[in-house]
């Protein structure tokens, strides 16, 4: 049986901390133009019972996503033993290209694959770089799609990495500002022949809902009065993304297990997108709760949103890089265990895979 299987990992976590406390001196506005009528500690506190977030790294000046994917790449070579010149493909997931730091100006031309292929310095012609812009779940996307091209024949072995520099992308003066942050990682996926209980990839789920839901996550102007409306940053409906995830990611996830035949109670570790402590909380939650299943069991999900925020598509890869070397508390892997990653992000998208470590 051949399946598609990580076979190394890496990842670039920023050297700068912005905590909490260096937002405290921020005057906040709303959408409306108008200040939030609280003082920046209240709001600072208030955000970070909802979302867990104590602090966030941010990258140097001197680099882009490229440059930090490169480092999340070479790492995950080195974990791997993988000599770059064997890779079919690079896929790099993403949502605003380099940005220059003090600049607002997006990059993407030629793409951030072919920006990091040259920097890892592979030379072989045959190796596809290309991009992949799916919001957050775009690392998990790249799963699903080297997965498909190996199973048509078009590659066995790829290069999936997730990079984002959201720090040059915020509006300073919304509060969801403090959510985002910078960061990479990476991983090699080979399709290899496996038995039917050894590892890889055992299936995958993937939605897109674009009717009202395409304007949740977008580009928009400053909320401080009197911006210029032609510079946008990144802007989020938070009840809207709450609740949207609520009810289509626990499904979607169930919906991943069953098409890999696996029964919930087999599963060991959810790697979810490091969006928001309370909403994952809540949706690993209602997910068991899919299955009948009240409370979920102890230590099921590994978190690094208290200390590395919300850096996209950098997220999951991140996380499972931390377990894999055993960085994070009480966290894991061993031979067998059956995994899942999800992520839900602008489009509105959403995603799964099934792997068994």
């Amino acid at each position: 049986m051949l399946r598609s299987v990580i076979t190394g990992s890496g990842c670039y976590i920023p050297p700068s901390v912005q905590s909490n406390f260096d937002f405290t001196n921020h005057v906040f506005y709303s959408e409306t133009h108008e200040p939030l009528g609280v003082s920046p500690e209240v709001v600072v506190e208030k955000f970070k019972q909802i979302t867990g977030i104590e602090e966030r790294r941010y990258t140097t000046d001197d680099l882009t996503a490229s440059d930090i994917g490169s480092i999340a790449a070479k790492n995950a070579f080195i974990n791997s033993g993988t000599d770059p010149e064997e890779i079919d493909q690079i896929i790099v997931a993403h949502n605003f290209g380099n940005v220059l730091k003090h600049t607002i100006q997006m990059d993407a031309v030629p793409s951030l694959a072919s920006h990091i292929k040259h920097l890892l310095g592979i030379r072989n012609p045959n190796c596809i770089a290309y991009d992949i812009l799916f919001g957050c779940p775009g690392w998990v996307q790249g799963l699903i799609q080297a997965d498909a091209f190996f199973k048509a024949g078009l590659a066995k072995k790829a290069l999936v990495i997730g990079t984002e520099t959201l720090s040059r992308v915020i509006d300073i003066y919304d509060r969801d500002s403090m959510i985002f942050s910078d960061g990479a990682g990476a991983v090699v996926l080979e399709y290899k022949e496996v038995g039917d209980t050894g590892p890889g990839m055992l299936g995958a789920s993937a939605q897109t809902h674009s009717l009202e839901e395409v304007d949740y996550i977008n580009m928009g102007m400053s909320y401080y009065p009197g911006s210029d409306p032609r510079i946008r940053y990144i802007k989020m409906k938070g009840r809207k993304v709450y609740e949207y995830a609520m009810k289509y990611v626990p499904a979607a996830m169930k919906d991943c297990l069953d098409k890999s035949a696996v029964d919930i109670k087999d599963l060991k570790k959810v790697f979810i997108h490091q969006a928001n402590e309370k909403m994952d909380e809540g949706i690993i939650k209602r997910m068991y709760q899919l299955y009948g299943i009240s409370k979920p069991p102890e230590h099921i999900m590994p978190m690094s949103i208290h200390w590395l925020g919300n850096s996209s598509v950098a997220t999951i890869p991140t996380l499972y890089d931390l377990v894999c070397n055993q960085k994070v508390d009480d966290h894991q892997l061993s031979p067998g265990d059956v995994i899942l990653f999800a992520s839900v992000g602008a489009g509105m998208n959403i995603n799964a895979v099934c792997y068994r470590y």
